[in-house]
């Protein structure tokens, strides 16, 4: 089978079971968007040098294949995705990222005094890079969730978790790298 279906020519693209859908689609845009900062977690991962942020980040992005296919299920489609045993978003997904951000405050001396400026080292700039498609990709879910309510809570509460994760992991490796 080759990549090249042909199939979204004409603008449109399938959602989990064939729905056919607009490329605009609030749950295209959104799923596009959780993609995106995947792709950009693993320039995060490619470029960190620390172990401690490439690690965080390896489970982070399988859990983002999670939420892809729950954000790519039609409304009428989420009985069978349920029944199929597909993974979603879990508040112990929520918890463990809330425990990674407390162990990096605590354990690592990091605390929130303020913005800070991007690109004091590569590794720092990625994860910085990842963390605003992260907060664009919460934007993302929330508007979809405004239009359709079946989307999970928890996956807007995960990345907003992750978003304060790649804000510290960025502090990090600013005093590490």
């Amino acid at each position: 089978m080759s990549i090249a279906t042909k199939t979204g020519d004409s603008g449109q693209t399938g959602l989990m079971y064939g729905v056919r859908v607009s490329k605009t689609d609030s749950r295209v845009e959104a799923c596009g968007t959780v993609d995106e900062l995947n792709a950009a977690l693993g320039l995060v991962r490619a470029t960190a040098g620390e172990s401690l942020v490439r690690e965080v980040v390896l489970s982070v992005q399988k859990e983002l294949i999670i939420l892809m296919g729950e954000l790519a299920v039609a409304e009428n489609d989420r009985d069978r995705y349920a029944k199929a045993g597909y993974g979603t978003v879990t508040p112990g997904m929520v918890d463990r990222l809330t425990e990674i951000v407390n162990d990096l405050e605590k354990n690592h001396s990091i605390d929130f005094k303020g913005w800070a400026t991007p690109g004091h080292n590569l590794s720092s700039a990625a994860l910085d890079l990842a963390r605003t498609v992260c907060r664009r990709a919460e934007r993302r879910v929330v508007a979809l969730r405004g239009e359709a309510n079946y989307v999970n809570a928890e996956s807007i509460r995960y990345l907003n978790r992750l978003s304060d994760i790649l804000w510290l992991c960025a502090r990090y490796v600013e005093t590490k790298e």
